[in-house]
């Protein structure tokens, strides 16, 4: 199947470049969908980045706002792991991932090797799995054990996502005056 067989080399291949060999000059918003499309790997032309996707996402907060009407290194890594991750999850839930493993207490140059790294195994995994799927017959069954492993790593991801909102919750909690005071008198019982 020469489909399946390209799908597999661009699984094992095609990858966002490294920070470092993300532009270090500003881009324009054609420029800049332009470039997200060899981010990321697609075959339907439906599913690209538009720019009023881009808007919405950065009304949203999802993405730092453009400097005037340019494009820098940071915007690109928000953007690359957006064009991945929403075809997974919904918008809130990328939220609050992107701002954990992106931006953080760390660098976004790590927070995006860190997601990169991530991505490389993910792909080289499912590449893996279709060495044994490529016979027309097998179509079937290799389409449900891929959707099978979807729903797998979709079940992980939401624990995680929900252990992860509730840790910032009681976080949040414990900053706010409330929560210190609430906190002192819990220390003050004991």
């Amino acid at each position: 199947m020469y489909d399946l067989t390209v799908l597999r080399e661009r699984l094992r291949k095609q990858r966002p470049v490294p920070w470092e060999q993300l532009p270090d000059f500003s881009l324009y918003m054609d420029q800049v969908l332009s470039y997200m499309d060899r981010q990321v790997i697609r075959f339907d032309e439906d599913d690209g980045l538009t720019a009023a996707m881009v808007n919405n996402y950065t009304k949203s907060g999802l993405v730092p706002r453009a400097d005037g009407k340019k494009y820098g290194r940071d915007h690109l890594a928000y953007l690359t792991a957006i064009c991945v991750l929403k075809r997974v999850m919904s918008t809130r839930d990328m939220d609050l991932l992107i701002k954990e493993e992106i931006q953080g207490d760390r660098p976004i140059a790590d927070g995006y090797a860190a997601f990169c790294a991530s991505l490389d195994k993910a792909l080289n995994i499912a590449a893996d799995e279709m060495e044994d799927r490529t016979g027309d017959d097998e179509l079937a069954d290799a389409a449900i054990h891929f959707a099978l492993m979807s729903y797998a790593a979709g079940v992980a991801s939401s624990r995680y996502v929900s252990l992860l909102r509730q840790r910032k919750q009681a976080q949040e909690a414990e900053a706010s005056p409330r929560g210190k005071e609430k906190s002192k008198k819990d220390k003050e019982r004991d």
